[in-house]
């Protein structure tokens, strides 16, 4: 943990208030501290923060369950949030600080708020193909043509399910509705030669060691290995992005507090700073980027980046089956 506790309170304009905030660690936590959380609290004296990770939905519902909550703002999908909206999170009543027509669509829900639009393309290791390595997302799947290890994050929000399904011939303009047992047949072709790594900082760690070959790397996750010198080819056909989001654990007793921070992410400034950092994509449309050399080079909304297709996750969709297709991707690995 980082940060040091203050009085706890329940958020009043004046009261010390003490908010546990649960993100995704490492260097792209540090990132969210020194963007949203510095300036925060220089502006709210009576706020503090203390960081934990990694945001789990499950060690939320245990939370909720024994009445024992101790974590007041998660990172999380947005889809989680809303399937388990008012049983595992709370209702959200965010005042915007911003417009709302300068937000992207889906930006706020009714358990949850955005914070950034994050890209998971496909990579490799430039040294691994010293002939040219794969092009499409087929030829990630493809283990004759291209072999190799392969590295994928099982989160949902980072496309595993998506890249799968094209992979087994789906329309990546017509993905929705996924069909889950056909991905994970898919994904079951190339098990023996993939690390599934159950976080961002697991897949980013086996990149970082060369234990991977070519991988699907949240954006965020690319552009410190850039910077630190790694020779990576980012692939642009098809990549899946996503909306991260924020989420009130069910019986947080901090909800007004951590509105009034949520809120006040979603200002320009904020959602500059945090793209500039991680080089992921804006949810404020009136943020000014000002991207160096290493994160513009993963800016998926950017025709000169990116020339290929970028599908944008269903939330509806996600909302209604997040669930289940957790359960049987979990259930998959496990077997």
């Amino acid at each position: 943990m980082r940060g040091h506790p203050a009085p706890a309170g329940s958020g009043g304009a004046d009261d010390p208030v003490t908010i546990t905030y649960v993100g995704y660690g490492g260097a792209g936590q540090d990132a969210q501290i020194q963007a949203w959380q510095v300036p925060y609290t220089e502006a709210h004296p009576n706020v503090t923060f203390v960081n934990t990770s990694p945001p789990d939905v499950a060690q939320v519902k245990a939370q909720v369950e024994a009445g024992a909550v101790q974590w007041d703002v998660i990172a999380t999908a947005p889809y989680a949030a809303e399937q388990n909206c008012d049983t595992l999170f709370e209702p959200l009543d965010i005042e915007l600080t911003v417009p709302e027509e300068d937000l992207i669509p889906g930006s706020v829900g009714k358990c949850y708020t955005a914070n950034w639009i994050n890209a998971t393309p496909m990579a490799y290791r430039t040294d691994a193909f010293p002939n040219g390595g794969p092009k499409t997302v087929e030829d990630f799947f493809d283990v004759d043509k291209f072999p190799g290890q392969r590295g994928f994050v099982t989160n949902l929000q980072n496309g595993i399910l998506e890249y799968a399904s094209i992979a087994a011939g789906a329309d990546p303009e017509n993905l929705y509705p996924l069909d889950v047992d056909k991905a994970l047949d898919e994904l079951e072709k190339i098990r023996a030669v993939t690390t599934f790594a159950p976080n961002v900082g697991a897949l980013q760690q086996a990149v970082a060691a060369d234990q991977v070959d070519m991988f699907f790397l949240p954006d965020s996750r690319i552009v410190p290995q850039l910077a630190e010198g790694d020779d990576l080819t980012i692939v642009w056909d098809v990549t899946v992005a996503s909306i991260n989001a924020f989420a009130v654990p069910k019986g947080s007793t901090k909800k007004a507090a951590v509105e009034k921070f949520l809120a006040s992410v979603m200002e320009p400034g904020p959602v500059a700073k945090i793209s500039e950092l991680l080089g992921v994509a804006p949810i404020n449309m009136a943020a000014k980027l000002n991207l160096n050399e290493y994160a513009s080079q993963v800016e998926v909304y950017n025709p000169k980046t990116n020339p290929g297709i970028t599908v944008l996750q269903d939330i509806p969709w996600y909302a209604e089956n997040f669930n289940d297709a957790s359960t049987k991707l979990t259930n998959w690995l496990a077997g």
